[in-house]
């Protein structure tokens, strides 16, 4: 189905929430924020919710950012240029100290509070809050609508859960598309009392819980009210003003059913990008118009020899010798040698090439190269960025081994997860 987008290009603009200190995601987030994290071999995440909104005609976006905002800024800068004839612009702001605040962002609401003397002097109807580590491609075109046929105050974007999803989520009931009720993070014993009447293509699948997404459309002047006045000291919009704005204002339930992951910690992240190696992933890069964009690297095509691919997507700029990658994502510059095997795996690949000097010098001091060196075995792992890889090393990760902490790798529910830069010697086995 053809995607719409805003008819008037004023008439709405967005808030990307950059996140906070990322723990559940460490050590992906030791040296960046969640948004700035790599996926799908190329993007970062929060390409993810600045491709959304310009496939709809939001082209007005500022990001807030915090915790490690070093690598999000500069990729949010150099990625996002428009024309010299266009309004359409990412902004980031960034947290700082005023006279008016000496603390840094304290939640959602309170982020979205301190960046209003900035998004003030741009003119809208609405503006439309999102989280900048989510995996979706939604409508927003359509959930304005929504909003104006309801005649919303807030719209509260929801989809679809089942029984055992639904304690980690904000819970809620709607009536004729109003929320009526709003319980957070459910205990289970109690979830019988919050199931919704959802499509028959849900309920077939069990989904019968409707869980805020952290998707949040206001009404401008409404929100401005809110944050300034009524809801002053309040921090967070998903624990706070939404649940308390339900008995005062029109708050309406946007239900989506199609694919959303919310990338909170290593598992979701591993599965997301293994996600993208099916034949029909849940999430379709290959949209002609649902178009994720990023930063044009001008890398060469990969190069691949003597390689056996199975499900495996492989980014540009590659060169592969390895005997076989299977049900894995091969990221941007990634080098990886002969008689290696990546099997079910995220190699996040490298932010630049080793020139012939520096490979030269890395062979006499017994330094391994940039990527993955030769016969080595790779399984159940996530390489960050810029790791060096000896020969004959073998992870081999899997829920035999305990979740830890060490100074090259962590693991976590069976992922090892190679930290970013890290040097693994010849032979080394996890």
């Amino acid at each position: 189905m053809a995607i719409r987008t805003i008819t008037h290009s004023r008439e709405i603009l967005s808030v990307i929430l950059g996140g906070g200190a990322g723990s559940r995601l460490y050590p992906l987030t030791a040296s960046r924020s969640k948004p700035a994290v790599p996926i799908a071999g190329k993007y970062r995440l929060v390409d993810i919710p600045i491709s959304n909104c310009l496939n709809n005609g939001i082209g007005r976006m500022f990001v807030l950012t915090q915790f490690n905002s070093a690598s999000l800024n500069r990729h949010i800068k150099n990625t996002y240029h428009f024309s010299a004839f266009s309004t359409a612009f990412v902004d980031i702001l960034a947290a700082e100290q005023t006279p008016d605040s000496a603390a840094w962002y304290q939640g959602t609401a309170d982020a979205v509070r301190q960046g209003l003397k900035h998004i003030e002097p741009f003119e809208s109807d609405y503006v439309l809050i999102l989280s900048g580590d989510q995996l979706y491609q939604m409508d927003f075109a359509d959930m304005l609508d929504n909003h104006k046929k309801l005649g919303a105050d807030i719209s509260v974007a929801t989809i679809p859960v089942k029984e055992r999803e639904a304690p980690e989520f904000g819970i809620l009931k709607s009536d004729e598309g109003l929320i009526t009720s709003f319980i957070e993070k459910p205990q289970i014993d109690i979830l019988p009392n919050w199931i919704s009447d959802t499509s028959d293509m849900m309920k077939n699948t069990g989904r019968i819980y409707l869980a805020s997404m952290g998707i949040y459309m206001f009404n401008r002047k409404l929100l401005f009210d809110l944050l300034q006045n009524e809801f002053k000291d309040a921090t967070d919009f998903g624990k706070e003003i939404i649940p308390q704005s339900i008995n005062k204002y029109k708050v309406a339930s946007y239900q989506y059913e199609g694919y959303w992951t919310d990338i909170g910690n290593i598992h979701s992240f591993f599965e997301a990008n293994l996600d993208l190696t099916k034949d029909l992933p849940s999430f379709n890069l290959f949209d002609n118009e649902r178009i994720i964009y990023t930063r044009s690297r001008m890398l060469p095509p990969a190069k691949i020899s003597g390689t056996t691919l199975e499900k495996t997507l492989i980014a540009e700029g590659c060169i592969i010798h390895a005997s076989r990658i299977e049900n894995s994502v091969v990221g941007i510059r990634s080098r990886i040698a002969q008689g290696s095997t990546v099997v079910t795996s995220y190699i996040m690949g490298n932010d630049s090439y080793e020139t012939l000097e520096e490979i030269t010098q890395a062979h006499a001091t017994g330094v391994p190269l940039l990527g993955i060196g030769h016969r080595c075995y790779i399984k159940n792992a996530i390489i960050d960025k810029n790791c060096r890889i000896g020969d004959d090393v073998r992870i081999n990760g899997g829920l035999h081994i305990e979740n830890t902490d060490h100074a090259l790798y962590t693991v976590k529910d069976g992922i090892v997860v190679l930290k970013k830069g890290a040097v693994i010697p010849n032979g080394f086995v996890i």
